[in-house]
């Protein structure tokens, strides 16, 4: 991703919304990460931290591990070396229970032939709540995923994953693969499901990371920075602001 523009704007991302009270309170954190293929360290010096009641944004030029980052999280990546906290508590292993994290990837993850009802039903998930976000889905319960166009299937993969009950969700390039006005429904979505989990997020459309998160990581040289105001975008040399 090449260096981009962002707008100064009175919506502070840091601390701009407090903690929700009376809910659990999760913690998830990840430091000590040390990723390698073959001679190129991807990940070194790591350290993310996700809370309940909190939007954490992940941003990073091509291929600075951001993906990366998440999947060591998710355990479908095992690095040499790691150390994963669940409420303080060590996570060992690659097995991730779907009641603490579940993640977006970046491709189609949901087998085509499933239907959308199928997929709410796995999930335990309300699909009268998906049409009164997205009401061009009425009459489609009973749809297959492989007759839906790719933006309404990345739509139902969102969704699931957002909505879904967990302590955390990562979502991977959220924003890329839908309609602007979809973007705007999930960011309201996004902001209404952090008072039930901790929500992790990168997107190449950054600006819309910039205006919702409430923690904000920048990822360069294998290093994860988290970011004191807006300008530390460009300190890094992430974007350059106006």
């Amino acid at each position: 991703m090449g260096s981009g523009t962002v707008v100064r704007s009175e919506r502070i991302y840091i601390s701009r919304i407090p903690y929700i009270e009376n809910k659990m309170r999760n913690s998830l954190e990840i430091d000590s990460v040390i990723l390698e293929y073959g001679l190129k360290r991807i990940l070194q010096n790591v350290y993310l931290k996700i809370e309940t009641g909190r939007i954490t944004g992940l941003l990073g030029r091509n291929g600075s591990g951001k993906s990366s980052l998440m999947k060591v999280l998710f355990g479908n990546l095992n690095p040499s070396s790691k150390s994963i906290r669940l409420n303080h508590t060590s996570i060992l292993g690659k097995h991730r229970n779907p009641c603490d994290i579940r993640y977006l990837p970046q491709n189609n993850f949901i087998p085509k032939t499933l239907t959308i009802n199928r997929v709410f039903k796995d999930l335990n998930l309300d699909f009268q709540g998906l049409l009164e976000a997205f009401p061009n889905f009425k009459n489609q319960q009973r749809t297959k995923l492989k007759h839906l166009s790719s933006g309404e299937r990345r739509i139902i993969e969102i969704y699931s994953i957002l909505v879904s009950k967990t302590k955390f969700c990562m979502l991977d390039e959220p924003f890329s693969q839908v309609m602007p006005i979809h973007i705007e429904t999930f960011k309201k979505i996004i902001l209404r499901e952090k008072q039930n989990k901790g929500i992790l997020l990168t997107d190449h459309l950054y600006e819309h990371i910039v205006e919702i998160c409430d923690d904000l990581y920048v990822l360069r040289d294998g290093k994860t920075h988290l970011t004191k105001n807006i300008t530390d975008l460009e300190t890094l040399g992430y974007a350059r602001i106006n």
